[in-house]
């Protein structure tokens, strides 16, 4: 069979299917914006000083089948131990009912941060059980959606005791028994805003530390229990708030960190059903005592209600810490770990309180069994109380000849400098801890040992206090109960499977099957970040591998796979620049430049990296003022640290004196950090490094192809030239803690098992493949650009009438002739099945469009052509037809309460309103909410369920 091919088409199979539009749309659609050719479209959107001129090389692209074959040869490289290493990482059981029907699932792994609350009920409902699970069980009063990592976690749990403690000495006490990454980070996060970390036993050194803050591990890393509570009350007596680092299964056993007096937990629910993934992703918490509440970083979901006064989700608080404070805030969090959230929430809704508490006494009773069993082979253990670690005394001839017994055994343990621990999970057997005798040179049997165990949980920190009492952690025991729970909350939500995502900068394109199937393969999942690195040859020479086409790419010359969001991209990116400062000893470079029109992220990761932020002005095209530009590096050269600019412009357009802007800042003195976002208009036609740029952070879960699963996960590498490379980002595992930049996230290569997606898409892509992604985002752009601008002009395009890979649309003119504001568009959309585009950034009262090269022809015609019919009925209203408070527009969206209403008393039938511009009445999204009210639900701040006995008052 022939197809119709373009005459420059790649032929590979994959590329043809992830690419939307066909060859034959692709000529009409150059024919509709006036081009002669994708080659002469690209010309004349692409600055020519910047075009790429040597063809990507990437090797052949391989077909589907080729790539898992590939990948397949990859798994079996990394061979699967049982890690009993711990730190903080653990062995776990994933339902295979939530495996299948969440993490495998593309209505939940396609889904954007829920903004537009009315299409996300599903997910915020999972993850407002999520933030429940959390208040539970750490005996606080209010948690946010998750964070990025435990070591992460942490150091926000810092900046945000600094900020709200009454203590002026810039100090922060940490236990000497926290996880060493957790540690690393600290130090990391503390040194360039000048907090000291002060180290040490609890117990012994904080009453006489001078802090605003401390942070206690429980239990310790090496396992042992104690109780901080005197520590606590002398700390809070001095004015410093406690952090406790807890583990979320001990939890079920043990006292709350709020029993304790905490006034902030974090940790890692990994150990709740998350593969381990040789470090990632995993969802952390976050819980603090409601005085709190208002600075607590990251997302929170909160409970509001909607235009008929039902019950509604929504992020509260929604504009966010470092979108207020900016170059003020003390965090630059603008995600969540949303996908790993709500699996964490999922094992909880599964298993209940009574299967949390019955996993955690199994395996704190082997633990005892192990330690008991331990004591009769002469390694006493270090502590008497503990939950699942055990921690013994070696000395180096021992250490050895037990470690390589293990090894032998198939088992990883944790040794430092004289001591061997052992951490169990919900995966140990009684045959695995045989085998831990048999290292440590005893063959003992089970269950002889264990009639003679006692437990090892001190009897004053036993859990006294209820938790999970909610009937949703109650009504889901059997799988069938579970499945048609978790497909009604995916039924709520409007996701990628649904229909096209036309979000600006945020790059909502396929994520195809391919690439997913082997994230959930036991030889990527089951690996402990911490194993010995012969154990992951597979994983790390697909780093290596990926580290080098990211850097063909971009035109780097080094690649750090560690950061593990895009926040953390950009904060270790200008560490980076930090550090090579100093090398030079030039600390006093500490200027920033940021364009007026850069997301909050970019001042408040300056801020955190110690540097002062200077606005730069944009002009009335959008472009960065250059002249501004010029006058502020002038001015501030002998303190330019950097610039920090986004490329293509957050205004959607190539900016034509890039060049000029990266010779301005280094001629002072700077260097120049390209925010890497939407790099998906740039592979294969531009490279960053080539035109100027010093680093860039890369956003995998948007040009790559990482799914954004509703919120997180995502991914931010680094790229950047030769004289920043000593400079990225080092782990205390790989350097022992001595690189030049420490590191910024827990695990030394981020979120490991989710690098597989977009490796696997550069794979099935190759280079000319790439290309051609990028030339139909750019495409697709200009044609949507094309058919809105005479119903809702675009805002910005370049001398030659073109925009980059997004466009910006302007209604803030039908304001002041209807009353319309761009919610009203927004929330209209959402009755013709669409996701809204961007709202309101980077200018206010506008939207940003990005379709992706994904998106085919019809799909963006049926976009254009519902956003042309909620014109016309703009139009009405201007006409006088009815005002905009009586029109669709301003009571959208449409659900089936409106449907089936039997006292309709609106200007505007119900078949208007609910099935717009002849919709499909057969396969109609029906949205499950009103619109929400967002006022009340700031007002009225819910962010967890409600205790049971809440539901007995209501019912008398």
């Amino acid at each position: 069979m022939t197809t119709h091919r373009s005459s420059n088409e790649p032929a590979t199979d994959f590329v043809r299917r992830h690419i939307g539009p066909s060859p034959r749309d692709i000529d009409a659609m150059l024919t509709s914006v006036s081009a002669k050719s994708l080659d002469a479209l690209i010309g004349e959107t692409l600055p020519a000083s910047i075009r790429q001129t040597t063809p990507l090389d990437l090797g052949r692209a391989l077909s589907e089948t080729e790539a898992l074959a590939h990948m397949g040869e990859l798994a079996s490289q990394n061979r699967i131990f049982t890690s009993l290493i711990g730190q903080g990482y653990s062995g776990t059981i994933l339902p295979a009912v939530i495996q299948r029907n969440i993490l495998e699932n593309p209505a939940w792994y396609t889904a954007y941060t829920p903004y537009q609350p009315e299409i996300s009920q599903g997910r915020l409902e999972a993850l407002f059980n999520f933030q429940t699970m959390i208040c539970d069980l750490t005996g606080l009063d209010v948690a946010n959606a998750s964070l990025l990592d435990e070591a992460t976690a942490a150091a926000e749990a810092m900046a945000l005791a600094e900020r709200a403690s009454s203590v002026k000495t810039k100090a922060f006490f940490v236990d000497h028994e926290v996880h060493p990454q957790t540690l690393a980070v600290l130090k990391t996060r503390a040194e360039p805003l000048g907090w000291a970390l002060v180290v040490g036993d609890p117990a012994r050194d904080l009453e006489k530390a001078d802090v605003f803050g401390a942070l206690f591990q429980y239990p310790g890393t090496h396992g042992s229990l104690r109780d901080p509570r005197a520590a606590i009350a002398a700390l809070h007596a001095k004015g410093g708030l406690a952090v406790i680092a807890a583990d979320i299964l001990a939890l079920a056993l043990v006292a709350s960190p709020g029993e304790l007096g905490a006034d902030i937990a974090i940790g890692s629910t990994q150990r709740f059903g998350v593969p381990m993934g040789y470090g990632g992703p995993h969802a952390a918490y976050m819980a603090v005592k409601d005085a709190l509440k208002r600075s607590l970083p990251g997302r929170l979901v909160g409970l509001s209600v909607d235009s008929r006064g039902a019950p509604a989700y929504r992020l509260a608080l929604q504009t966010r810490e470092q979108h207020i404070r900016r170059e003020k805030a003390t965090s630059n969090i603008c995600t969540a770990q949303v996908l790993l959230a709500v699996i964490a929430s999922m094992y909880a809704v599964y298993h209940g309180p009574e299967g949390l508490a019955h996993i955690a006494r199994t395996v704190h009773r082997r633990a005892a069994v192990l330690a008991q069993g331990l004591r009769k082979l002469g390694f006493a253990p270090t502590s008497d109380t503990f939950f699942d670690t055990v921690t013994v005394k070696a000395d180096p001839a021992q250490q050895k000849a037990t470690i390589a017994r293990a090894l032998g055994e198939t088992i990883n343990l944790r040794h430092d400098e004289n001591t061997i621990s052992i951490a169990l999970d919900e995966t140990t057997t009684p045959s695995i801890v045989e085998a831990v005798w048999r290292a440590f040179g005893g063959k003992l049997v089970y269950a002889d040992v264990e009639k003679e165990s006692r437990d090892a949980l001190p009897p004053e920190l036993a859990r006294a206090s209820d938790f999970l009492t909610h009937p949703v952690f109650h009504s889901h025991r059997s799988e069938t109960e579970l499945l048609r729970y978790m497909r009604k909350l995916s039924d709520r939500d409007l996701a990628l499977d649904r229909a096209m995502i036309p979000l600006g900068s945020c790059t909502m394109k396929l994520n195809a099957t391919t690439e997913m199937i082997p994230v959930t393969w036991p030889q990527f999942g089951a690996l402990h970040p911490f194993a010995p690195k012969d154990q992951a040859a597979g994983y790390h020479a697909m780093f290596a591998t990926f580290e080098e086409w990211l850097a063909a790419i971009t035109g780097y010359d080094a690649v750090s796979l560690q950061p593990n969001s895009g926040a953390q991209g950009e904060y270790a990116g200008l560490l980076a620049i930090r550090a090579y400062h100093r090398s030079r000893n030039e600390a006093h470079r500490t200027v920033c430049l940021i364009p007026s029109s850069a997301h909050g992220t970019n001042p408040a990761s300056a801020s955190m990296a110690g540097m002062n932020v200077v606005v730069v002005a944009c002009d009335a095209g959008g472009n960065v003022d250059v002249e501004d530009l010029r006058k502020k590096a002038e001015q501030h050269a002998d303190k330019l640290a950097a610039v920090m600019i986004t490329y293509p412009s957050t205004h959607g357009v190539f900016e034509e004196q890039i060049r000029d802007i990266c010779d301005i800042v280094h001629a002072n003195g700077g260097q120049v950090y390209l925010d890497g976002a939407n790099l998906n208009a740039q592979v294969g036609l531009a490279q960053p490094g080539a035109y100027g740029a010093d680093v860039s952070h890369l956003n995998l879960h948007k040009t790559f192809c990482i799914p954004h699963g509703g919120g997180g996960p995502g991914m931010g590498p680094i790229g950047v030239k030769t004289h920043l490379a000593p400079f990225l980002p080092g782990h205390v595992t790989i350097d022992g803690g001595h690189a030049g930049v420490g590191a910024v996230s827990a695990a030394p290569y981020g979120s490991p098992s989710i690098i597989v997606i977009s490796y696997i898409y550069i794979l099935m892509m190759g280079g000319e493949g790439l290309k051609r992604a990028t030339e139909i985002a750019i495409l697709n752009a200009n044609y949507i650009a094309q058919r809105l601008d005479p119903h809702f002009p675009v805002l910005y395009r370049n001398h030659n009438g073109r925009v980059a890979h997004e466009c910006i649309v302007d209604p803030r003119a039908l304001k002041a002739t209807s009353g319309v504001t761009v919610d009203d568009i927004a929330k209209r959309l959402i009755d013709y099945g669409f996701h809204a585009p961007t709202m309101s950034f980077p200018v206010p009262g506008t939207l940003m469009i990005e379709p992706t090269e994904s998106e085919s022809k019809a799909e963006l015609d049926r976009f254009c052509e519902a956003m042309i019919a909620i014109r016309r009925e703009i139009a009405e209203v201007e006409a006088g037809r009815f005002k905009i408070e009586a029109s669709p527009l301003r009571h959208a969206p449409h659900t089936v309460h409106d449907i089936a209403d039997d006292n309709w008393q609106r200007a505007y039938t119900r078949a208007e309103g609910c099935f717009p511009n002849g919709t499909s009445r057969t396969d109609k999204y029906w949205c499950p909410v009103g619109r929400v009210d967002n006022v009340y639900g700031d007002r009225n701040l819910v962010c967890s369920c409600p205790p049971v006995s809440d539901y007995a008052q209501a019912a008398e």
